[in-house]
C-alpha cells in the first residue's frame, strides 16, 4: 500500500474539489502523521453508495493502553467495545458537512446494549486500529474538496485523542472490561453448577418499549425467590446471588402482563455481555442456549424428525423430511432437530410462538383422535434432558398438563417470581387431567446431515451478501428470512453470517457434515477476523448456532443423510 504524507491529502482534496466524483480515488492508500496512519481503504464510486472506508492506526506508544486489558480474547472484545462508542460519541459532536447523497456523514459501527465482537476494531502488539464509513461530500456528483479535507485532516485529528490511554475514563473502561469477562466466567460455572441460568437480584428487566434496549424506568427491581436463590463467586465482582434455574425442565408462568415473557426475553439474550447500567448485565445464560418456534411457511432440507413425526398419510417418510411450505408444527419439529444437531443445550420455548398441537395433545383429543402422526413435546421433554443433557425452559399460560412434567415452576406475578413447584405438584395431584403419558417406542435421536456443495446460490458476477435489517439476508437472488431467529441483535451479525456462509460456499466443493463444515468457517473468522474474510466495518460476530440456523433456512438447500452417502460410496 502507498504511504504518503499526511500533510499532503489536504492540498490534495484541494485540487480535487470541483472534479467528476470517481476522482476522489486518487486519496486512496495510507497518509502517516506523526502520532497515526489514516487509511482510505475503499473509496465510494457515487455519494449515493455506501460510504467509503476510512481506517486509523495508533502505535502502542501513541495509546498507551496497558496490554492487561487486551490480554485475552474476552477483554479485546470488551475494550473494543467500549473504544468504538468512545470515538463514535466524539466524531458525532462535530458538523456535518452536508452535500449530496451521504456526503460528510461518519458512521462508526459502535453498539447498543450488548458487548460484542466488532470487525470495526483491532487490537495487538503491532498497534490498535479502528475502522468506519465516511461519506466523502459533493455537490451533485462533483467533489466537495474542502468539506472532505475539513473531515479527513481536521475533524478526525480531533476525535483521535479520545482513543489514547491518559483520556479514557479508566473507571469506565475497567467496568466494562470485567463485567464482560466475569459474565464469560459465570457462563463457564453454570454447568458446573447444575444451572441454566442465573439472574441477579436487582436487575432491571422489562424495556422502556417493545421497541428500545433501555430499561424501563421506576421498573420493580428483581427479587429471587428463596427455594431459587444462589450466590456464585465471580472474578472481579465477589459474591452475586440471585435466582438460579436448574438444569432440566422448567415452566415460568403467570396471569398476563406479570413479566413472564420479559423473564424469558432476559434469559434469551443473557448469552451475551450486556453493558454497565443495561438492568441485564448480570443475566447470565448457557452460551447453548436458543429460542425454538413455530415458523410457518419455512423451507426444511432432509431433517430427521421422525422423533416427533411418523406414519404420515401415504407412507411419507419422516426420517429425511424435505419441504418448501413446513406448518407450524413440522417447523418447530425442525427447529428443536436443527438446534440440537448443532450444539444446543437449553432449549427456550414461549407458548405464544410455538404451535398447540405441537406442545401438547390433551387427555380429549388423545380419546378423539386416534391416528395422530404427531408425538407432542410434551412426550419428548424429559427424556431430552435425562437422555441427551438437553434442558428446556417453557414459558407457559394455558397448557396446564405441563405441570406433570417439570422440574421447577416460576410464578411471575407483578414482575417478581416465586418457587410455586410444590404449588404445581399439589394442583397436579389434586385436579388429574386423565391424560396419558404418550409411550414413544422408538428412543429420542438427531442425524447428522450431509451438506451437498451445489446447495448455495450463484451468480456470473462476484457473490453479494446484504443485510436487511435483523430479519432478512439477501445473497445473490435469494432471501433468507431470519425472524424466527430471535437471538440476533444487531443487523452486523446478519452482515457476518452472509460473509461466513459465502466463505463456506467458496471453500466447500465437496460433500461434508454440514455443522462441522460450518464450525470449520466459523473458527476461520475467530481466529482471523471478519474482516480478513469481507473487509467490511460493520461486521460483527454471530453465534455459532445463528449461523447454522441460517443456512438451515436456505432454500437450495441440499442436504444428504449418512447413510445415503454411504450407500453410494459402496
Amino acid at each position: 500500500m502507498r504511504v504518503r504524507p499526511f500533510a499532503e491529502l489536504a492540498s490534495l482534496l484541494y485540487k480535487l474539489n470541483g472534479k467528476g466524483y470517481k476522482a476522489y480515488r486518487e486519496i486512496q492508500g495510507a497518509w502517516k502523521a506523526h502520532t497515526y496512519t489514516l487509511i482510505v481503504a475503499h473509496v465510494q464510486g457515487d455519494p449515493f453508495a455506501t460510504p467509503s472506508t476510512v481506517h486509523i492506526r495508533l502505535a502502542p506508544h501513541v495509546h498507551q493502553i496497558p496490554p492487561e486489558w487486551w490480554k485475552n480474547r474476552i477483554r479485546r472484545i470488551a475494550l473494543g467495545d467500549y473504544l468504538l462508542r468512545v470515538f463514535k460519541r466524539r466524531v458525532s459532536s462535530f458538523p456535518r458537512e452536508g452535500g449530496t447523497g451521504h456526503s460528510g456523514e461518519i458512521r462508526v459501527p459502535a453498539g447498543q446494549a450488548e458487548i460484542l465482537e466488532r470487525a470495526a476494531f483491532y487490537i495487538g502488539k503491532d498497534g490498535l486500529g479502528i475502522r468506519f464509513r465516511v461519506g466523502l461530500p459533493a455537490d451533485g456528483r462533483r467533489i466537495r474538496g474542502h468539506a472532505a479535507a475539513r473531515i479527513l485532516t481536521e475533524y478526525l485529528p480531533r476525535a483521535i485523542p479520545s482513543l489514547y490511554w491518559k483520556n479514557l475514563d479508566r473507571e469506565q473502561l475497567k467496568q466494562w472490561v470485567l463485567l464482560a469477562e466475569d459474565h464469560a466466567y459465570l457462563q463457564q460455572m453454570l454447568e458446573q453448577e447444575g444451572l441454566v441460568a442465573f439472574v441477579r437480584d436487582g436487575s432491571i428487566l422489562p424495556r422502556e418499549s417493545g421497541i428500545s434496549v433501555r430499561p424501563l424506568p421506576d421498573a420493580v427491581p428483581f427479587v429471587s425467590p428463596p427455594e431459587l436463590r444462589v450466590s456464585l463467586s465471580t472474578l472481579h465482582h465477589g459474591e452475586v446471588t440471585g435466582m438460579g434455574i436448574p438444569a432440566g425442565v422448567s415452566v415460568i408462568t403467570g396471569g398476563g402482563f406479570h413479566g413472564k415473557s420479559t423473564l424469558l426475553r432476559a434469559i434469551e439474550l443473557g448469552v451475551y455481555p450486556h453493558i454497565p447500567g443495561d438492568g441485564r448485565e448480570w443475566v447470565v445464560t448457557l452460551p447453548g442456549a436458543m429460542v425454538v418456534l413455530s415458523e410457518d411457511g419455512r423451507s426444511v432440507s432432509g431433517v430427521d424428525l421422525s422423533p416427533f413425526i411418523r406414519d404420515l398419510p401415504l407412507g411419507r417418510d419422516t426420517r429425511n423430511f424435505s419441504t418448501q411450505n413446513a406448518s407450524g408444527s413440522t417447523s418447530l419439529a425442525t427447529a428443536i432437530q436443527e438446534g440440537v444437531e448443532a450444539g444446543a443445550r437449553l432449549l427456550l420455548i414461549d407458548e405464544d410462538r410455538a404451535a398447540t398441537n405441537f406442545l401438547i395433545r390433551d387427555a380429549r383429543m388423545q380419546q378423539l383422535v386416534q391416528k395422530e402422526t404427531i408425538i407432542p413435546y410434551i412426550d419428548r421433554v424429559q427424556e431430552l434432558y435425562r437422555e441427551h443433557g438437553i434442558s428446556t425452559m417453557l414459558v407457559i399460560g394455558g397448557s396446564g398438563d405441563y405441570l406433570e412434567v417439570v422440574d421447577k415452576v416460576i410464578l411471575m406475578e407483578d414482575y417478581l417470581p416465586r418457587d410455586a413447584t410444590t404449588a404445581a405438584q399439589n394442583v397436579v395431584a389434586t385436579y388429574p387431567t386423565g391424560r396419558i403419558t404418550g409411550k414413544v417406542s422408538e428412543a429420542y435421536h438427531v442425524t447428522p446431515r450431509v451438506l451437498l456443495p451445489h446447495s448455495f446460490p450463484r451468480s456470473r458476477r462476484k457473490d453479494k451478501v446484504q443485510a436487511h435489517g435483523l430479519h432478512e439476508l439477501v445473497w445473490n437472488r435469494e432471501r433468507i428470512e431470519l425472524w424466527a431467529l430471535q437471538q440476533l441483535v444487531e443487523t452486523g451479525q446478519v452482515l457476518s453470517i452472509g460473509t461466513l456462509l459465502r466463505e463456506l460456499a467458496a471453500r466447500h466443493r465437496e460433500k461434508a457434515f454440514l455443522v462441522e463444515a460450518v464450525k470449520e468457517i466459523y473458527q476461520i473468522a475467530q481466529e482471523g477476523g471478519l474482516y480478513a474474510l469481507a473487509p467490511l466495518p460493520e461486521q460483527v460476530m454471530p453465534r455459532l448456532l445463528e449461523t447454522i440456523g441460517t443456512l438451515n433456512r436456505l432454500r437450495t438447500l441440499k442436504i444428504q443423510q449418512p447413510d445415503e452417502v454411504r450407500h453410494e460410496a459402496t
